[in-house]
């Protein structure tokens, strides 16, 4: 298995373990404006047109009753993806990532994401998260260089202070969460 299908694996697994523990799926978030369930829609609506556009892959709607199983229908779908050597090195034909292995794109967009938002549901509905600090710090130290063009998407907000010294709260802190 290669390093980006691993992590995809273990950073998907924590998030399926928050979700399966949430009760209440209409608790605000630290992400402004969002509902717990808000976190699990934008972790499955923006990959898809994501895949399509990109790289001509098509990932079927991830079906399910509630909010964690629709994740882990999509969690197994992405997966199935990134363990297959053929869709893994298809290069990226469009957009900021073109030419860049598929695998390689999903794993810096989207399984940070998941990294990200796990801290965010966790803190929704009151659970430990249990997030690899090593991941947070590079996360972070790979950030830094382009704060800019992250702030400037409108994806992250302003930074947040924290006197932490623990990496996952540093990184949340940049990307504008309260600590």
């Amino acid at each position: 298995m290669t390093e980006e299908a691993r992590r995809h694996l273990d950073f998907a697994a924590t998030f399926q373990s928050i979700a399966d523990a949430t009760t209440d799926w209409d608790a605000p978030t630290p992400v402004e404006e969002w509902r717990a369930h808000d976190i699990v829609d934008h972790l499955l609506d923006w990959l898809p047109p994501v895949l399509s556009a990109g790289a001509d892959v098509t990932l079927p709607l991830a079906a399910g009753d509630t909010p964690a199983q629709r994740w882990s229908a999509r969690a197994r779908d992405v997966q199935a993806l990134l363990e297959d050597p053929d869709i893994r090195s298809r290069p990226v034909h469009h957009g900021p990532f073109a030419g860049e292995p598929l695998g390689h794109v999903i794993d810096r967009i989207y399984t940070s994401d998941i990294y990200m938002h796990s801290w965010d549901l966790a803190r929704a509905s009151a659970i430990r998260a249990d997030l690899d600090p090593a991941y947070a710090r590079t996360l972070l130290e790979s950030m830094r260089p382009i704060e800019s063009v992250l702030r400037s998407s409108g994806h992250f907000g302003p930074p947040t202070h924290t006197d932490s010294t623990d990496p996952v709260d540093q990184l949340m802190a940049f990307v504008g969460r309260r600590i």
